[in-house]
C-alpha cells in the first residue's frame, strides 16, 4: 500500500517480498524441501505424510474432509491412501450414518511412521522460526489463523 492507502495495482508497486502469497509460497516449499528427505527415506510421499500427519490429530475424518486438512486433491489423496492401505498404514470404514461415505483411520503402524517423521517436521518449522521471539510468533499464527478464516470455504 501506498501512503496515501490505495492498493497497489500491479506486483511491481509492492514486489515480491511485498506480496504475502509470493512469500508463504517460498516458506511452504521450503519446509517442504526440508521434510521431503526424511519422507524419502521412510517411502512417503508428500500427500501420504500430510494424510498420516492429520490422521495422527483428525479421528477417523471422512475421506472429503481428509483432503481438505490435507490441502490435497481428492484424487490425489485417494491414491496415496490406496498405497497407505496396502502399507497397513490406514484402514477403510464405511461411515456409520452413510454407507456411501468412508472414514478414514490411522493405525498403530502408521502413527508409529508418522511419529518417526515428526521430528523432522517440527526440526523444519523451528527453523523457520530462528530468531523469532515467542511473542512474534504467537502473533504470527494468530494472524495465519486469522486469514484462514477469511478464505476457507469449510468449518474446519
Amino acid at each position: 500500500m501506498s501512503d496515501q492507502g490505495r492498493r497497489p495495482t500491479r506486483l511491481g508497486e509492492t514486489g515480491l517480498e511485498g506480496f504475502a502469497p509470493y512469500l508463504m509460497n517460498r516458506i511452504m516449499g521450503r519446509y517442504n524441501a526440508e521434510v521431503r528427505a526424511a519422507l524419502g527415506q521412510n517411502g512417503l510421499s508428500t500427500p501420504k505424510m500430510r494424510a498420516l500427519a492429520v490422521l495422527s490429530v483428525v479421528p477417523a475424518p471422512l475421506i472429503r474432509e481428509l483432503a481438505v486438512y490435507a490441502v490435497t486433491e481428492q484424487s490425489t489423496l485417494s491414491r496415496a491412501l490406496d498405497q497407505l492401505e496396502a502399507e497397513g498404514l490406514v484402514r477403510r470404514e464405511a461411515d456409520a450414518s452413510d454407507s456411501r461415505a468412508t472414514r478414514i483411520h490411522i493405525t498403530a503402524a502408521g502413527l508409529a511412521v508418522f511419529e518417526g517423521l515428526w521430528p523432522h517436521m517440527i526440526d523444519a518449522q523451528d527453523t523457520m522460526f530462528r530468531d523469532i521471539s515467542d511473542d512474534e510468533r504467537q502473533a504470527f499464527l494468530g494472524t495465519l489463523q486469522k486469514m484462514l478464516r477469511n478464505i476457507r470455504k469449510h468449518e474446519f
